[in-house]
């Protein structure tokens, strides 16, 4: 019976100490900051690479006009207004290359406002 109810405490302490450290790493995922500015017709950049199951948080600047970011295939989308920072945040979970797009008009070179974002595993 002593046996028993000395284990009895060391386990609780084990399952304790792995759920901290589970907290711990979740706590460490390092985020992917990437800063993106919009302006006639063009976002810069217009290119990013990520990487999948790493949390992004994209900031989204303007320095003309109201402008959008839309990538779909990521389900992701802001209104980029000027003199604001909007901020989106995902979690890619599958590899691939995902284009973008401004879907607000902002003028005549509104439909060459494009980019993508590559995830990588």
């Amino acid at each position: 019976m002593q046996q028993r109810r000395s284990v009895f405490p060391a386990l609780v302490c084990l399952c304790m100490c792995v759920l901290a450290a589970s907290v711990a790493l979740a706590a460490d995922s390092p985020e992917q900051v990437v800063t993106v500015t919009a302006k006639k017709f063009q976002f810069t950049p217009n290119e990013i690479t990520v990487h999948q199951g790493v949390p992004v948080v994209l900031k989204l600047t303007s320095q003309d006009v109201s402008h959008g970011f839309n990538c779909p295939g990521l389900k992701i989308r802001a209104d980029v207004k000027p003199g604001k920072e909007s901020v989106l945040r995902f979690t890619p979970d599958k590899a691939g290359t995902f284009p973008f797009h401004c879907d607000v008009f902002c003028g005549l070179g509104h439909g060459k406002m494009t980019g993508a974002i590559t995830v990588v595993p």
